[in-house]
């Protein structure tokens, strides 16, 4: 049985994750310690006691739930549990960083300042009120497509997250984004609605953050993961650390075809996916991109001691 892990992006933070598994592993703890001196200030103290809020703001979300990625996959390295266990590696959007970090591309200190740095680039290429993302639920992703490119009238409108079957996210400016969320209804869409995000994601108005990237990860040391990275642009396996590199800047302004790419590790022989730091989101789009996929959240120490059973049961 072949088996893949997988690493949440941006939405599944909340106060207080991470926290139990710190206490119960010091390599877990170590994670946190890392990226608070990685940071130059306690992140940890933010996503164990701050406001949601905070917590929230691109910059922060993106390196905390990296961290709380990396002590779920430490907590499991302690209990035996190494990258060997996994065919491939991937992660929605931010995740992606995650997972190269778990299966040895860079530091963890090297990912938390990357993400840093993705996060307030991110936040800083559009200003605030400009932008705007929508899910579009029930349509598939060719109609979404048709949608955003009827809806652009001379704006950027995109199709920035392929997530399954019923659910593409659309990126770009506000307007677009509000005239597709009306096109959409039309195209026999179930719901359409704007979603509370700061910036608009995965779209051509993420090109000046996207450059700030392009020089950010020049400067970074990158091996070669010890397991194949499935590519959210190319939705394919990748090992080559130039081919990486460059996908991660690409990656910036382009599409995440999540549904393709749980779709090309089943077809590579993946029937079971752990989903390793906080939520379960990814879980949910994975049983309705393909039933035929097992899929548990590893973020807790009683998931990690589940996650373990399952391999000696």
């Amino acid at each position: 049985m072949s088996r893949a892990f997988v690493f949440p992006g941006q939405g599944a933070q909340t106060i207080g994750m991470g926290k139990a598994l710190a206490e119960a592993y010091p390599a877990a703890k170590a994670v946190f310690d890392e990226v608070d001196d990685a940071l130059g200030e306690k992140l940890s103290t933010l996503i164990w006691e701050g406001e949601q809020d905070a917590l929230t703001l691109t910059q922060n979300a993106q390196p905390a739930l990296m961290a709380t990625s990396l002590a779920a996959f430490r907590a499991l390295e302690a209990e035996g549990v190494g990258i060997d266990a996994a065919s491939y590696v991937a992660g929605h959007s931010l995740g992606e960083y995650s997972a190269l970090a778990a299966a040895g591309a860079f530091s963890v200190s090297d990912a938390a300042r990357l993400l840093r740095t993705r996060g307030l680039a991110m936040q800083q290429a559009v200003p605030v009120g400009e932008g705007a993302m929508a899910a579009l639920l029930g349509l598939d992703f060719e109609t979404a497509q048709s949608v955003a490119e009827e809806a652009a009238e001379g704006d950027v409108c995109q199709a920035a997250n392929d997530n399954d079957p019923s659910q593409v996210v659309v990126s770009g400016h506000r307007a677009a984004v509000e005239r597709a969320v009306e096109i959409a209804k039309g195209h026999g869409a179930k719901r359409a609605m704007l979603l509370p995000v700061s910036a608009p994601f995965h779209c051509a108005l993420m090109e000046p953050a996207a450059r700030v990237m392009a020089e950010a990860l020049d400067d970074v040391d990158l091996n070669r993961p010890a397991v194949p990275l499935v590519s959210n642009v190319r939705a394919s396996a990748i090992s080559d650390p130039t081919s990486i590199r460059s996908l991660l800047v690409e990656q910036v302004t382009g599409a995440v075809r999540w549904r393709e790419s749980v779709l090309y590790m089943a077809a590579n022989g993946v029937s079971e996916v752990w989903e390793i730091g906080a939520g379960k989101a990814l879980c949910g789009m994975i049983r309705r991109i393909d039933k035929s996929l097992t899929c548990q959240a590893v973020g807790t120490p009683e998931t990690v001691a589940s996650a373990v059973a399952s391999l000696q049961g």
